[in-house]
């Protein structure tokens, strides 16, 4: 199938809407009525592509598993596992030579996976921050001394900190893990100078780019570059791809070096009774049968995306950015957190957290769901650490809401409503929840809502009985 090329210059918002599956679904509100879905839940997990879905309804009358079947399906589906492979190598700019790519499920396993790899001696520091994702945090706890840079009150990395820890761990300091872009305020990070800040201070540095591969260009560089990248993770989920797979692409020589995280089938040359011989990367990291359509699928979107070009992705997610802060800062009761200039949207992502005045944020999200057909997410998101700053909750009030919580109790979980836009999103969207938010905050919604304390979210039985309906499983 070819790719659509655009104009890189100009591409109208209708177009960039019709390339993608279930923009145009009705969805069933409080009252009866039905309204077309609006998705600002793209932070969490996108659409799928067209053209994606037709490469894997296209691939599947020639799936079959890869690597030493001899059948025309099998050598067909080894041929295009390995060219997506290649894919991904261009996409961020790493050479076969030095890089190893290897598959997993999402990012959350594949930084996983570096964790139980990386060569971690004792006392070593891996030096993260406030402002990351749990998946970015907590693998790292489990083999090695973790040590956080701050934000600040913004919400932004304090970059002095930053340089402060390192001089105060050289020495230690194995590993600096940092996300490419905040899932919680959108921030974009200066990745490049970061890399140069940990190789001058002897370590390496890993890049959590979950939140930013679907909307900036990465390029890890060469390794003698003293910005390089030497590992970096993201999934086909968050662009366009929802088929099941993560990245994981880093420094060939941890994985050749001893046994493999997961072993079985694939993973080895020779095996006896006594012994296993493991065989060359990648198969020696991805054992068992790996997931061959998302393969298929997220080398298609990185196609897609090469082809529609960067700038065009930047340009109308920014527009939409820029849009959205415009309408909400004119809603009295809506509280924004991060950077609120518009001007300044080409420099971030698409990632809006707000909050509106005495509405919980769950019920908040609850209404935008149940009454405008509005897909948002609510809570901490996966980021409680960070959105607890961002929040300014003091440490008495913190250690009361774990009280709570681990007594099953998250009725008053502190977080904001967070809004992400995807490059299908329309300005017209974007007005539509200007004018919900501005309902909400009159107090202009539904009764009737129930909450759920050990979930903490907010739900109505007259809707949710509905989904009998939607799908026949």
């Amino acid at each position: 199938m070819q790719p659509v090329l655009w104009n890189k210059l100009s591409v109208p918002e209708t177009s960039l809407r019709s390339l993608f599956v279930g923009t145009e679904e009705m969805v069933p509100v409080v009252g009866g009525q039905k309204r077309k879905y609006i998705n600002f839940d793209n932070a969490a997990s996108t659409p799928a592509l067209k053209q994606v879905l037709d490469a894997v309804n296209e691939f599947s009358k020639w799936y079959s598993n890869v690597h030493r079947g001899t059948g025309y399906k099998s050598r067909l589906s080894s041929w295009a596992f390995d060219k997506s492979r290649q894919h991904i190598y261009e996409f961020v700019h790493a050479s076969p030579d030095h890089k190893i790519v290897l598959f997993s499920r999402n990012t959350t396993e594949s930084i996983n996976h570096l964790a139980h790899r990386f060569p971690f001696k004792k006392d070593d520091v891996v030096l993260t921050t406030v402002m990351e994702h749990h998946s970015n945090e907590l693998p790292w706890r489990q083999v090695a001394t973790v040590v956080h840079v701050n934000v600040l009150p913004d919400g932004r990395i304090d970059n002095q900190d930053f340089q402060t820890k390192l001089r105060e761990y050289r020495g230690r300091v194995a590993l600096v893990s940092v996300t490419g872009a905040s899932n919680v305020t959108g921030y974009i990070n200066p990745i490049h100078s970061y890399a140069r800040w940990a190789h001058e201070a002897g370590a390496k540095i890993f890049i959590d780019a979950a939140q930013l591969a679907p909307h900036r260009p990465i390029d890890m560089k060469a390794p003698g570059d003293p910005e390089h990248l030497d590992y970096l993770a993201f999934s086909a989920h968050k662009m366009y791809a929802p088929f099941g797979i993560g990245v994981l692409v880093g420094e060939r020589g941890i994985f050749e070096e001893g046994d493999p995280n997961l072993v079985g089938g694939g993973s080895v040359d020779i095996v006896t009774l006594e012994n296993a011989y493991w065989t060359d990367l990648p198969d020696k990291e991805e054992a068992g049968t790996p997931d061959i359509v998302g393969a298929v699928a997220l080398g298609t979107v990185i196609n897609f995306m090469k082809d529609i070009g960067w700038d065009t992705i930047i340009r109308h997610e920014a527009e939409l950015t820029a849009h959205a802060l415009e309408g909400l800062r004119r809603i009295k009761g809506v509280q924004m957190y991060g950077d609120l200039d518009p001007n300044n949207s080409g420099n971030r992502l698409g990632v809006i957290p707000l909050n509106v005045d005495s509405v919980p944020h769950a019920l908040a999200a609850a209404i935008l769901s149940y009454e405008w057909g509005i897909g948002t997410r609510s809570g901490c998101f996966c980021a409680h650490p960070y959105v607890k700053t961002l929040l300014h909750l003091r440490p008495e009030e913190s250690r009361d809401l774990e009280a709570r919580i681990l007594r099953r109790d998250r009725s008053v979980l502190p977080g904001t409503v967070r809004i992400s836009f995807g490059i299908y999103n329309t300005t017209d969207e974007v007005d539509e929840l200007c004018l919900a938010l501005a309902e909400i905050a009159r107090g202009n919604y539904k009764s009737g809502y129930e909450l759920d304390k050990e979930r903490g979210v907010y739900y109505r039985n007259d809707v949710e009985e509905l989904f009998e309906g939607c799908l026949n499983l």
